[in-house]
């Protein structure tokens, strides 16, 4: 049977290693080439405990990038966005499709990029040709795409827990908000002190508070599903955990609008979604059920007790390696390719206990 060659640059990152880990198991997949510097020369085995032809692979060196690429159908950029932003144009025109897991082609609006990302973009003309790789929310354009913006962590939660309810129209105009807590791998595997096993244990804080990068992305793939501007406010907390993303989602219903007609609109719009669970109480919701998972889970109530009427909870929960990062990845390059959609994605499982 034919494989489909594929490469990881930036593959010692936390995103790189889990996308390593998916694609060794893939059946339609030949992972040829997986870079980085602080690992060049290393096999995955070593690395990783991978065994096979992928465990014989070594690391490449990050300069080698762009030459040793044009060996592959699809390569994944788990890399930071300026980096990404080099290597796409080139690859592109090498006839290498490519799925970017940073943020450097997921926003329509040039001026977000040196406000939220503090670079400005050097190829505009390639941010309309790019698939913005949600797929239970924009699967139409991943077939066939030649360039995949895959969604940040926080944004594939936030997007798909009201995204539903602002589609069928029952959410009024007033603001959302957005409650999110993540494990630290999210901010990468560069180390800080921040980040140090002393500073995050048995703490819980906010960061970047009215100024992450993922809100201009979240505003924009909401106003795609609602066909409006769509006021927010997001938040993100650092949670002592390695892996996971909770959020809730705090909004109101329109006039007429109910409990059962929000559940009703999630349950509907993700009946066909194999990594889509909605669950009967945003109490079901935890990181336990999702996390070494592709899946996300959602729920939703609505305020019976007087105090607040109108109110509407939603909850989701994604491991933000995986449905946030790789496993995502993974998902859009089988729908690229016109593949299962669950193929390598399908057997993932969390570790509970």
């Amino acid at each position: 049977m034919h494989k489909t060659a594929i490469g990881i640059i930036g593959a010692s990152g936390y995103s790189g290693v889990e996308a390593t880990h998916i694609l060794a198991a893939h059946e339609k997949v030949e992972l040829r080439l997986v870079t980085s510097d602080r690992w060049q020369g290393e096999a995955v085995s070593r690395r990783l405990g991978t065994m096979g032809a992928v465990g014989q692979l070594k690391y490449a060196p990050l300069d080698k990038s762009a030459e040793l690429a044009r060996e592959c159908e699809v390569v994944l950029l788990a890399t930071p966005a300026e980096s990404s932003l080099q290597l796409v144009p080139g690859l592109l025109a090498a006839g290498v499709r490519v799925i970017d897991l940073s943020g450097s082609f997921r926003l329509r609006n040039l001026a977000s990029y040196p406000a939220f990302y503090n670079f400005t973009h050097s190829a505009p003309e390639l941010l309309e040709q790019a698939a913005y790789g949600l797929p239970e929310l924009f699967r139409e354009r991943i077939p066939g795409a030649k360039l995949v913006a895959n969604p940040g962590c926080y944004a594939t939660a936030c997007a798909l827990s009201v995204a539903p309810l602002l589609r069928a129209g029952l959410l009024d105009e007033g603001s959302l908000i957005f409650d999110a807590a993540s494990g630290t791998t999210g901010a990468g595997r560069k180390g800080s002190e921040d980040l140090s096993f002393s500073e995050v244990d048995e703490d819980f804080r906010a960061y970047r508070v009215l100024r992450h990068q993922h809100t201009p992305e979240i505003a924009q793939t909401l106003a795609g599903v609602a066909g409006r501007t769509v006021p927010l406010t997001f938040t993100a907390h650092l949670l002592p955990l390695k892996r996971g993303i909770l959020v809730t989602a705090y909004g109101r219903l329109r006039p007429g609008a109910t409990a059962a007609e929000a559940r009703a609109a999630l349950e509907q719009a993700y009946a066909s979604c194999p990594f889509l669970t909605v669950e009967a109480s945003p109490d079901a919701v935890n990181l336990k059920g999702v996390v070494g998972t592709n899946r996300c889970t959602v729920a939703v109530a609505a305020d019976t007790t007087g105090y607040d009427p109108g109110r509407v909870v939603v909850t989701a929960a994604i491991d933000n390696l995986v449905k946030g990062a790789a496993g995502q990845a993974v998902q859009n390059l089988n729908l690229m390719m016109g593949w299962e959609e669950t193929l390598g994605l399908s057997t993932l499982r969390g570790f509970n206990p």
